[in-house]
């Protein structure tokens, strides 16, 4: 399993936020690059950034921080957050991104979203299934999750899984940032009605004994973000993950 730490990004500082409320963002680190290059240093290979500018903005704005890790770092960056054009899409990839992530695009043009996965191919584009969680599994939310559309979470996952979708990021809002935990048992769910997926956990992350437990539910990837930065889960702990796969 993938060990993906997260990088947000507000006025081209690393942040965090609670639950996607703007009004809680936490400066971590002036500094995005440096926190990429500590991740590096530490035998991660992988490194997830949201423009969270980009998100409110719907478009890109933080692709010179993108460009600046992809040129300093040998990261392999999947980058999202307010990616609603063509053109947000050629400069997030001309930045260094190694893939990119559509979600609020997904719902409300998937005839542009579609477009991406026959233009750059399925291993370039993450499918964001942001939701939050209800009786029947979940809805997606959409435009940095101030809104929720009426889409199940598991038909949505399969009905892109169709039209080539391999690898999708999973958030649980209602965990994000509050360091509870992970919503293993919806991974499993979505795991056990869709074959085949490369799915990425997210959310909720809070101590190391969740990674690998991640990692036996099947997950392919997970996001890592507030526990890194709150030091509730090391570096060398994650370090230690990798060399023992």
């Amino acid at each position: 399993m993938r060990i993906i730490p997260a990088i947000d990004i507000i006025d081209g500082k690393c942040v965090r936020l609670t639950k996607g409320d703007y009004n809680t963002k936490k400066i971590y680190n002036e500094n995005p690059i440096e926190v990429a290059k500590e991740f590096e240093d530490s035998g991660i290979e992988y490194l997830h950034v949201v423009d969270l500018d980009g998100a409110k903005a719907s478009e890109i704005i933080n692709y010179n921080v993108l460009e600046q890790i992809a040129t300093k770092t040998n990261l392999k960056i999947d980058f999202g957050g307010g990616l609603k054009s063509d053109k947000d899409v050629e400069i997030a990839f001309n930045s260094g991104a190694n893939q990119i992530t559509g979600g609020s695009i997904a719902v409300k043009n998937p005839t542009i979203f579609e477009s991406w996965i026959s233009k750059y191919g399925a291993e370039k584009i993450i499918l964001g299934a942001d939701f939050y969680p209800d009786t029947s599994g979940g809805k997606i939310a959409t435009n940095g999750w101030q809104e929720e559309s009426s889409l199940e979470l598991i038909p949505f996952i399969t009905d892109y899984q169709k039209k080539g979708i391999q690898y999708v990021i999973c958030t649980d809002i209602s965990k994000d940032g509050m360091l509870q935990g992970p919503s293993f048992e919806v991974y499993s769910a979505i795991l056990s009605s869709v074959n085949s997926l490369q799915l990425i956990a997210s959310g909720g992350i809070s101590t190391y004994e969740e990674i690998p437990r991640l990692a036996e539910n099947g997950c392919e990837g997970v996001i890592i973000g507030k526990a890194i930065y709150e030091n509730k889960i090391s570096l060398k702990q994650l370090e230690q993950f990798i060399l023992n796969q």
